[in-house]
């Protein structure tokens, strides 16, 4: 199950990291989504709104590939992947494959690294 965390983890850090340098660098290739989906990203372009996203995936990716701060890299992507997987599953179904390996990804390296987010789902704190 350990190799299995750690394909996990650098898949993940690889497709975060390449896809983010991409949104910069722009070297593949990506067709621009008609319709709503074209209108969202528009949007979201023009207003530079894609820069911190892109800055979110290449400093997740590169943590995950690292191997040091794992727990910061899965916070820093889950809130990615979540919108990820909603805008291809409301808006542009043809690349939701691809948002549920990553969600899937992110679920296996979280499992490797669970005891680092015990406090989270503490019911009650004691309060010093």
């Amino acid at each position: 199950m350990k190799i299995a965390i750690i394909i996990a983890r650098v898949l993940l850090g690889l497709l975060f990291l390449v896809f983010g340098l991409n949104g910069f660098l722009n070297f593949l290739h990506m067709p621009t989504p008609s319709g709503l989906a074209g209108q969202y990203v528009g949007v979201l372009f023009v207003s530079h709104y894609l820069t911190v996203v892109f800055l979110l995936e290449v400093v997740g990716g590169a943590l995950l590939l690292s191997g040091q701060f794992i727990p910061l890299a899965l916070i820093l992507l889950g809130p990615v992947i979540v919108n990820i997987f909603l805008f291809h599953a409301f808006l542009a179904p043809e690349g939701l494959p691809l948002a549920l390996l990553a969600a899937i990804l992110w679920l296996i390296t979280f499992f490797g690294v669970r005891p680092a987010f015990t406090g989270i789902f503490a019911q009650k704190v004691k309060v010093a």
